[in-house]
């Protein structure tokens, strides 16, 4: 009888710790949207005409920057890609991902910082789907423009395959990350689908179903951003 009442408990702990992880991961997918939403809606923003060429976007929600300095923590968010042939389509389902090392250039000790990512090409694109990469290294990232400072400068942001932009306490800003590492936290992902996928199946396949925890991220993208205006990706 006790070892029944021992293997219930075991299982009901499992039960417990298996639905902790999942709210976890889906309550900073979810996150990601309200982010994303609130930085579309502060007149500094994202260009319009730089969003419409990117790819994908990733947002990583409450980054720390004291967990960076010590090396005990990194930023988890989530990715939206593109659906389609080189990404033509609407916005498709997320895949987790993470951010690990450095400072990312913001020296406000302890205070929660949120990142945002946008993929601009499909070489930036492939590279992060593959394994870790290095920013900088792997590949190239420039710190993002910001409102009416894109379009003097819109070929130069182009040049890079990634667009980096930071936003601390209500201040949105282009933001550099060179040095630091990207890779799909495919374990997170696992725990806001249920199951094992990859980040690459999830993105290339482009018929997964968006979970409940994802619709307002890819909402939010669809309205301010439903068609790609990308010159490369019409003339691929």
């Amino acid at each position: 009888m006790l070892r029944k009442s021992i293997l219930i408990a075991g299982l009901a702990l499992a039960t417990a710790t298996i639905c902790a992880a999942n709210n976890k991961e889906q309550r900073r997918l979810e996150n990601s949207g309200v982010v994303m939403q609130e930085i579309m809606n502060t007149p500094e923003n994202i260009p319009q005409e730089v969003l419409e060429k990117a790819e994908c976007v990733i947002v990583f929600p409450s980054v720390l920057k004291a967990a960076f300095v010590f090396g005990a923590s990194y930023g988890r968010g989530a990715m939206v890609c593109r659906t389609g042939e080189h990404f033509r389509g609407p916005w498709g389902a997320p895949a987790m991902f993470a951010l690990e090392g450095g400072s990312f250039g913001f020296q406000i000790g302890g205070q929660a910082t949120d990142l945002v990512l946008l993929i601009m090409n499909e070489r930036g694109a492939s590279s992060i789907l593959e394994s870790k990469i290095k920013l900088g290294g792997d590949a190239s990232v420039a710190a993002g423009p910001v409102g009416r400072d894109a379009a003097a400068n819109t070929d130069a942001y182009m040049r890079a395959e990634i667009l980096s932009y930071s936003r601390t306490r209500g201040l949105f800003a282009g933001i550099s990350l060179e040095g630091s590492t990207l890779r799909p936290d495919n374990d997170a992902t696992a725990d806001v689908y249920g199951r094992k996928l990859t980040a690459r199946e999830i993105v290339l396949d482009g018929n997964f179903r968006v979970p409940a925890s994802g619709r307002h991220l890819v909402a939010v993208l669809q309205r301010g951003s439903p068609h790609n205006e990308s010159k490369q990706s019409a003339s691929n």
